[in-house]
């Protein structure tokens, strides 16, 4: 009659990796990971089961069937696997195989990580990285640093995500913390792992230490959506570029007629307009180094309206 059924199972998230069409003609269930009691459930069916493991005359320890559940992160496949490998390799033992726990943990080898490189985990696992740093909970960061890179995870992609959260998280609280991160990424790349865990742990300890300002991307944020609602503003005259040979006599440093040079004036600061407009986009918080800035941003801004007083005053 023209009715198309399809089942599929995925382990990527279907609404990233399925178009929208098909997505939406469908019904889609998301199946969570089992409980340790469970895939002890399944464990003990596998062995009664003459189907199964149960034709073998098989005895297995508690703490053994415990291992496998616990280790398999929710995941059946790698529990059944490993209790199957570790029967039939198994030699008799009075006419029976005896499954203890370091036979077990022979067989399972490592803990079966759920984790892709392109799926929710990775996504959430990275999320958590990234927020335990900005949490300045260096402990939680290693965690998750330690369990990307036991799952295979490109320490590049780590390598880059810290250096975006170094201006992103800490800005100018510690500006140290974009050049370790940078840094990072690049011993990264030059000496790769499993070596490069080091780095990655250096550079995510120090960043989760470091006080904490997003006060230069907040104010970026402001000054972009500025210009994208219709703030465009003109350049003043002054601050405008020079063409040497119209202005022979003036140093290209020195710019157009009108503009005072910094570099000439006491303590390197001059007070003239450099934008029209008196919004304020950076707004230094009172954490780290970022405090001596905001301090100095306030002098001058105090030096500031003193001259524009004197100005109104004449």
């Amino acid at each position: 009659d023209g009715t198309i059924t399809l089942i599929g199972a995925t382990t990527h998230n279907p609404l990233f990796f399925i178009t929208g069409p098909l997505n939406s003609r469908s019904q889609i269930f998301e199946l969570a990971r089992l409980s340790e009691e469970s895939i002890l459930t399944l464990l003990q069916r596998a062995l009664a089961d003459e189907c199964g493991l149960g034709s073998q005359k098989t005895t297995v320890d508690k703490d053994a069937l415990a291992h496998l559940a616990r280790v398999s992160d929710g995941d059946a496949r790698p529990a059944l696997n490993s209790l199957e490998i570790a029967v039939l390799t198994t030699p008799l033992d009075n006419g029976v195989i005896h499954i203890t726990r370091l036979i077990v943990e022979d067989s399972i080898q490592r803990k079966a990580m759920l984790y892709d490189s392109d799926g929710d985990e990775h996504y959430d696992t990275i999320s958590a990285f990234i927020k335990s740093v900005r949490g300045s909970d260096p402990d939680a960061a290693l965690y998750w640093l330690g369990k990307m890179l036991y799952a295979g995870e490109d320490p590049r992609f780590i390598a880059r995500r810290l250096v975006i959260l170094a201006s992103e998280d800490i800005g100018n609280a510690d500006p140290r913390g974009l050049t370790i991160a940078v840094s990072a990424m690049q011993a990264v790349e030059f000496i790769g792992m499993p070596e490069a865990r080091i780095v990655l742990a250096q550079a995510t300890t120090y960043l989760a230490s470091a006080p904490k300002s997003n006060a230069s991307y907040v104010g970026i944020s402001k000054a972009m959506s500025d210009v994208a609602d219709g703030r465009t503003l003109p350049v003043p005259e002054h601050l405008k570029n020079i063409r040497v040979s119209d202005h022979a006599a003036v140093s290209p440093n020195k710019g157009a007629p009108g503009y005072l040079y910094p570099h000439d004036m006491p303590d390197g600061f001059v007070v003239q307009e450099h934008v029209p407009t008196s919004a304020v986009y950076y707004e230094p918080s009172d954490h780290g180094y970022e405090d001596t800035i905001k301090q100095r941003l306030e002098s001058w801004k105090q030096l500031r309206c003193g001259a524009e007083n004197k100005s109104g005053d004449e």
